[in-house]
């Protein structure tokens, strides 16, 4: 008796895609950031409209902190680079 299986194959692309994801940038609340700064910081280099902007700096006020994108360990990277460069408390998880 034998048994057939069906292979499945997958492309470097799709793999890719399923582990990239899961890399958040995480927004922290500090005592030193104003709203401000925050909103323009999220709408000048992560493209948010300013009402999102607005939602996400709230968020990190009442809750301490907020992932604010997601993909790739490198792309995150860059990102918090970026907004570690403007004085904002940022970190990757």
């Amino acid at each position: 008796m034998s048994v057939e299986t069906e292979q499945e194959a997958f492309t470097l692309e799709e793999i890719l895609a399923t582990v990239q994801s899961s890399n958040r940038l995480i927004l922290w609340n500090d005592e030193t950031n104003t709203f401000d700064h925050v909103i323009d910081c999220l709408m000048k280099h992560l493209q948010y409209s300013e009402a999102q902007a607005e939602q996400i700096a709230w968020k990190v006020h009442t809750e301490g902190k907020c992932a604010v994108l997601e993909g790739s360990l490198t792309e995150m990277e860059v990102y918090r680079k970026i907004l570690k460069s403007e004085g904002l408390t940022v970190s990757v998880e």
